[in-house]
């Protein structure tokens, strides 16, 4: 180990500017019910998740799956549009507002993180920012998307991406770090009854 002295200094680490939201036992609370009654509950009673999401503030559309291993850190920061799904060890790190449109899906493993810290700050301040998903984006398995990204309308994020810039709508991208590559999608939107 080198003897280097380290840039910063986390006794100097300050969040208390930072709004949570709800009370500390509110949180705690949410926490408990996410950790014991989330993934107890059996794959087909996905209503009774998005009950709870929603008991806690969470914005969640109608037709939305959501899978038991799925974690929200602040539901109340969360909006989910209609007929998305979230799958299997999603984490959606909501220090910040998360908005996923209408139809998407963010499969497996992905992580959603709105915080990140100031490198540059000796005391590692805290930075957050929103992420926005637009209607019909598919997020495959095992990615990351940063803190103020947003996803194009039915753009296609590849598995395992590194998203830490916004991605054009209609796009195929992948790669890490994430980006447009030149497939366009062009697909007739579904017809409703």
């Amino acid at each position: 180990m080198s003897n280097d002295q380290p840039f910063v200094d986390l006794r100097k680490y300050d969040q208390s500017w930072f709004d949570r939201g709800r009370p500390g036992w509110y949180i705690l609370l949410w926490w408990l019910v996410q950790a014991i009654a989330f993934p107890l509950t059996p794959q087909p009673l996905n209503i009774l998740r998005c009950a709870l999401l929603r008991l806690f503030g969470a914005c969640i559309g109608k037709g939305v799956l959501i899978r038991p291993t799925a974690r929200f850190t602040y539901p109340w920061k969360v909006t989910i549009g209609n007929h998305s799904w979230i799958g299997d060890n999603v984490v959606l790190y909501s220090l910040d507002q998360i908005r996923i449109g209408e139809h998407c899906v963010i499969s497996q493993k992905s992580y959603l993180c709105t915080g990140s810290h100031d490198i540059q700050d000796p005391a590692f301040g805290l930075k957050t920012a929103s992420i926005t998903i637009e209607n019909g984006a598919w997020v495959a398995a095992d990615c990351f998307i940063g803190p103020g990204v947003q996803i194009g309308a039915n753009t296609v994020i590849g598995a395992r991406s590194s998203v830490f810039t916004n991605m054009p709508a209609g796009q195929v991208c992948w790669g890490s770090p994430c980006c447009s590559k030149t497939l366009r999608i062009k697909l007739d939107p579904p017809t409703t009854p």
